[in-house]
Order: C-alpha cells, then sequence, then structure tokens
C-alpha cells in the first residue's frame, strides 16, 4: 500500500479525513477547536485564537486540481467565516488553504460569484483550483493565513 493513494478513499471518508486535519493543522497552531454536535448552520467548526477571537470554519476537499463551491446559502461573507479547502493529489501530503468569505466580494480567476439566476442550481461561491491559478491560492495557505489574520501577525 502506498502512502498517499487518496483514491482508496470513498467521498465522504475524504471529507471527513479533511476535516481531521484541518483541526490538527490548527491545533498545532495554539488554537483551540469546538466542533458542533450538529452541522446544520454549513460551520464545520469554530476556532479561537489566545485573544478570544472566535472564527466559524467551513471545511471543503476536492482530488487533484478541479473545481469546488461552497452554497451561498450558508456562507454569507463576514469577518470571522473562513472557507478551509484541502487538496488531495495523488502521491503528494495533503495541501491546507484558509480563505477568508470576504475573500469573494471581490471575484477573479480563482474565486467566483456565480448566481445562477432562473436555472436549477443554487447560488455558490466557487474555487477554480488550477495549475494557473496556483499563485492566486497560494496567498491562502494556511500558514499565511494564520499568522495574518488569527493572530494579526506578518
Amino acid at each position: 500500500m502506498k502512502k498517499y493513494d487518496w483514491q482508496r478513499l470513498k467521498h465522504l471518508q475524504l471529507g471527513r479525513y479533511a476535516e481531521y486535519l484541518i483541526k490538527m493543522e490548527l491545533t498545532f497552531y495554539g488554537l483551540d477547536i469546538y466542533t458542533a454536535e450538529v452541522d446544520d448552520k454549513g460551520i464545520d467548526f469554530v476556532v479561537r485564537n489566545n485573544d478570544n477571537q472566535y472564527f466559524d470554519i467551513q471545511v471543503k476537499s476536492i482530488r487533484g486540481l478541479n473545481y469546488i463551491y461552497i452554497p451561498k446559502k450558508n456562507f454569507q461573507p463576514r469577518n470571522n467565516l473562513l472557507a478551509a479547502i484541502v487538496i488531495f493529489i495523488e502521491s503528494e501530503p495533503p495541501h491546507f488553504y484558509l480563505i477568508p468569505s470576504l475573500s469573494w466580494v471581490k471575484p477573479n480567476e480563482l474565486l467566483a460569484d456565480r448566481e445562477y439566476k432562473d436555472k436549477k442550481s443554487a447560488p455558490e461561491w466557487g474555487l477554480n483550483i488550477s495549475q494557473k491559478n496556483m499563485p492566486l491560492l497560494e496567498k491562502f495557505s494556511l500558514e499565511k493565513v494564520v499568522k495574518d489574520i488569527m493572530y494579526n501577525k506578518d
């Protein structure tokens, strides 16, 4: 069995694994994690830093470079709401990103705002994860965002 063989995990297993990984990564930075018993508001867990600031986290995972989305109905941009993105690329360790929800207020090649007016799909915030957009995504690396947002440090 080879390491980082992400194909052997089913979709729900991969999503749950991503959630646990993000929690452990954030714990490593000295943050406190609080998990809700029921995820009915689109929040997977809450993070608290030492300054008693709270951040709601929605976790999304994806295999490879692709498009991923978050329904708008439970993800309204605000200061303390972040999307934790875990990218699983075959034969590589997971890649972690934290995207402040307010980033979607100004869409770009990476961050999409899709309304789907008069369509069957519900409005969504999207991420166009591609090799071309990786430089745009790198500014949201977990380490950078934890330092910049959660601890307000350079």
